[in-house]
């Protein structure tokens, strides 16, 4: 019976994540909270015994799962934020082409831009911001690649609908942000309406 209890009690924490009162763990089990606490008691001494990564912390009648203190370096790297790299202007652009043109073959983005995308492809499937979405009907098949949900939520859109129209974007960026020799109404035209 302890050892059904000890189980169930360590998967409770678990999945709780916060303080698990053992009130609450007791009517749960149907058990005395005397009998629940003991058990918790006992669990916490295993756990600090065997000296495991995980511990249980007693906070006011309360039980909770926490790291070992002696491993928080380990976490503190584990969990710094890794510093991602912004997207190239490349990168950029073909992801304007597809958010504007989707779903489109890779064919047709090179068409648009006028040179190669291979690698930048690859990076942006790797960063999750495009994917596969079908294949083409023309010759060959060629597959049809569109944005992801990961796109629209690191650029802050809840769907494609909210895309700013070309006009907008031109005003934002102004005339004088176009690259070298481009202007608007030809980058407009490669997009649709």
């Amino acid at each position: 019976m302890e050892k059904q209890m000890k189980s169930a009690l360590e998967s409770m924490m678990y999945v709780w994540g916060e303080p698990l009162n053992v009130k609450s763990a007791a009517e749960i089990l149907e058990a005395p909270w005397q009998d629940v606490y003991t058990c918790l008691k006992k669990l916490q001494e295993e756990y600090e015994t065997e000296r495991r990564g995980i511990r249980i912390r007693e906070v006011n009648k309360c039980f909770q799962f926490v790291t070992a203190e002696e491993n928080a370096p380990f976490i503190r790297k584990l969990c710094t934020p890794v510093k991602q790299k912004r997207l190239s202007q490349s990168a950029l652009e073909v992801l304007a082409i597809i958010a504007y043109k989707q779903p489109v073959t890779k064919s047709e983005i090179e068409a648009i831009r006028g040179i190669k995308c291979d690698r930048v492809m690859d990076g942006l499937q790797k960063k999750d911001l495009v994917r596969g979405v079908g294949r083409s009907d023309g010759v060959g098949r060629p597959l049809l690649y569109g944005t992801t949900d990961r796109f629209l939520k690191n650029f802050g859109f809840e769907s494609l609908e909210e895309l700013p129209e070309i006009e907008e974007i031109g005003s934002v960026i102004g005339e004088e942000d176009l690259p070298e020799g481009a202007e608007l109404q030809q980058i407009a035209s490669d997009l649709p309406e």
